[in-house]
């Protein structure tokens, strides 16, 4: 099994969030990103810190995770970086 990166999780976790209409359930999340709990709360922590996240509180949902703009723009130059990277064979 490879290892993923800092860069991989957070793009992982970019993905789940936008892949579920840009909003999920922290378990849900934690589940499909497969982190431990501490892994996931410490990579929580950063993305809500750097904006690439927010949370909310929903009245008939619950609390949800939600991707930002930011978010969205982090996985685009994500894209374009892994494409360049391979392109060039590097």
């Amino acid at each position: 099994m490879v290892k993923r990166d800092k860069l991989e999780i957070i793009r992982d976790i970019l993905r789940i969030i936008k892949d579920n209409h840009g909003h999920i359930k922290m378990t849900p999340l934690l589940r499909k990103s497969n982190l431990s709990s501490k892994r996931f709360a410490d990579y929580r922590a950063e993305l809500l810190r750097r904006e690439l996240i927010q949370e909310i509180e929903e009245r008939k949902l619950g609390k949800q995770i939600l991707i930002t703009p930011k978010g969205m723009e982090f996985l685009e130059k994500y894209r374009t970086i892994v494409n360049f990277v391979n392109e060039f064979d590097l």
